[in-house]
């Protein structure tokens, strides 16, 4: 007997799912609360319980389509959450739709990205649209990463309708630079541009928005992206403090372990290809601007680590954009995880049977929390977190907000460990 029915979880994911298209596509102005009670009715169904036996709350739970219908793929073709898991810009590789470049200057390594502000759609559930403010027309903006102390040269150019700024949370030394609408360059008038410039510290992962007012507008619209600043181990072998919370002897069997921590860490080494990674970003959307969110998900699009069609193998049918992210059990998982979330003060990710150790900001070598399978993040924070499943029966295991309403409204995920 299969440890999962696949086909069950698919019930489950088309049915949220439907649900959640279908008030949003009902009623322009639905809010959370309706678009909640909608779905409750809808997890009543899926999970075999009557309706008599589920709380109405005065909601009408008629449903004149039957069954479990599809509500349809994922039609954005220019952005692919599972494409955007590992796509890492460096300098010299990455995504397409990001020029970039990487050379020496001065006897420091400069990474050079040109990023782009614009107004465009993107899709956040199958036929729904939002319309977004977005970094290469991408929500999240394209993940750059760099080695500590490297110089980061952003050409910005603003081709949206509205003034914007990139803000980098980095230990930026020039105020100029800072990104702000008081300082340098200030916010960008659209059709301006301006190259940014920081040096790539501390080591961790890191993130960068706009800084334009009304910045809860700004970010919410989507103007976000992750910095990661692989760690230099020549720098931690010569510093290890400045690498640990710990105030002990540094001995050189520690040192020598944290130098590996940070090979495996820095794109650039080899033991760096032990390790699966990938980036979330929590994000929510607020499709009626009433101040409360009413899709979530990870990585924008809800539900797109469900359960699709499968011959229950790992074998996912062709044209499938709703599918859990597979992984290689007997390979670590690192998790480069951020909260973007608006309008709510706290999001959070929680593993079914499973605990992770997680790195808050991944400015330390050493976890900063251990063996926990729930972690919180208010909006900006960041950390990363490590997941070992190599003594876990091949199968589904979920991963979602632990603020249940969350997940119901599409931040609801899973691994597929094979």
């Amino acid at each position: 007997m299969p440890a999962v029915d696949y086909g069950r979880a698919e019930e489950i994911t088309r049915t949220l799912e439907r649900r959640l298209v279908e008030r949003l596509q009902s009623n322009v102005t639905a809010t959370r609360r309706s678009v909640l009670g909608g779905i409750s009715v809808a997890g009543s169904a899926a999970f075999g319980v009557s309706r008599s036996g589920a709380s109405s709350g005065g909601h009408d739970d008629h449903d004149g389509h039957g069954g479990h219908g599809v509500v349809g793929e994922f039609e954005d073709a220019d952005f692919d959450p599972h494409e955007y898991l590992t796509a890492f810009n460096t300098g010299r590789d990455g995504q397409e739709n990001v020029r970039q470049d990487v050379y020496e200057e001065d006897g420091r390594t400069v990474r050079e990205f040109e990023l782009a502000a614009v107004d465009v759609p993107i899709t956040i559930a199958p036929g729904i649209e939002f319309d977004a403010w977005a970094f290469n027309g991408q929500v999240p903006g394209p993940t750059l990463r760099v080695v500590e102390g490297d110089l980061i040269r952003v050409k910005f150019s603003n081709g949206s309708r509205h003034a914007h700024t990139i803000h980098p949370h980095l230990r930026n030394l020039d105020p100029t630079m800072d990104g702000v609408p008081q300082n340098g360059p200030g916010a960008l008038a659209p059709g301006e541009s301006f190259t940014y410039e920081w040096i790539a510290q501390p080591a961790g992962m890191h993130f960068y928005h706009c800084h334009a007012m009304p910045l809860k507008e700004h970010i919410h619209r989507g103007l976000y992206g992750t910095i990661i600043v692989d760690p230099d181990p020549d720098r931690v072998r010569e510093n290890p403090r400045d690498y640990v919370n710990y105030h002990g002897p540094i001995t050189d069997e520690y040192r020598d372990e944290l130098v590996e921590v940070a090979r495996s860490r820095n794109h650039e080494y080899a033991e760096n290809d032990d390790v699966n990674e990938m980036v979330m970003m929590m994000n929510g959307f607020d499709t009626n601007f009433d101040g409360d969110n009413e899709v979530y998900a990870a990585n924008t699009q809800a539900f797109a680590y469900g359960v699709g069609s499968t011959d229950g193998n790992g074998n996912w049918k062709a044209g499938e954009t709703k599918r859990p992210i597979q992984i290689d059990r007997n390979q670590l998982q690192r998790v480069y995880l951020s909260n973007v979330i608006e309008f709510d003060p706290i999001n959070s990710f929680h593993t079914h049977s499973q605990f992770f150790d997680y790195y808050d900001h991944g400015t330390t070598l050493q976890p900063t929390l251990k063996n926990v399978d729930t972690i919180m993040q208010c909006q900006a924070q960041r950390g990363i977190l490590e997941i070992d499943y190599s003594d876990h029966e091949p199968g589904l295991y979920m991963f979602h907000a632990h603020q249940s309403e969350f997940a119901e409204l599409g931040w609801m995920s899973f691994f597929e460990v094979v």
